[in-house]
């Protein structure tokens, strides 16, 4: 929403705007139009379900065309259970991406473009998750493997800009490296 010349810079303004869906967004591509419109019009439920069923048929297609199919999920050996406190390593990108379906997933939890920039960083364990509420459906989810790290917030994504919230960045434990 752009405010006049007239008006402070700020969102109090912007409110009813921003209530009813005026903010500015940045451009986004059709694919992204489409793929936005298709998660809101979702219940949670059917979104696993959806999700479930298409990285089924893309690994069908992959294995039919020789491009090989995407991993469910990485080894358990790789799995390390961290806790407060553990110090580790984000592994790079391409090791984190061979965990990842088609979806950019491991085990539901989404390895955002916006988490890129941690890989190969040294990071403290803030936290391991043991629940949260997931706002989509509004329930409390239970959880394992997934733990936040110190200082590692989220900024806004490509697909919405910028956030000021700074939520924590879920990480699965397949993705850090215990160090020492």
């Amino acid at each position: 929403m752009v405010i006049g010349k007239d008006r402070p810079d700020c969102q109090i303004p912007c409110l009813p705007g921003i209530a009813i869906g005026l903010g500015d967004l940045p451009p986004a591509s059709p694919a992204t139009r489409i793929k936005l419109a298709i998660h809101r019009s979702l219940r949670p439920d059917q979104e696993r379900w959806l999700k479930v069923r298409t990285n089924a048929l893309m690994n069908w297609f992959g294995t039919l065309t020789g491009r090989g199919s995407k991993p469910p999920a990485l080894s358990p050996s790789l799995s390390q259970h961290q806790r407060a406190g553990d110090v580790v390593r984000v592994r790079s990108a391409e090791e984190i991406g061979s965990t990842l379906n088609h979806w950019h997933q491991l085990k539901g939890c989404t390895f955002m473009p916006e988490m890129a920039v941690y890989c190969g960083t040294t990071q403290r364990v803030y936290k391991a998750m043991e629940g949260f509420v997931d706002e989509r459906d509004l329930r409390v989810k239970r959880t394992r493997g997934i733990v936040l790290l110190e200082g590692v917030q989220c900024q806004g994504t490509t697909v919405f800009g910028r956030c000021d919230r700074s939520c924590l960045l879920f990480w699965r434990e397949e993705w850090l490296e215990k160090i020492g």
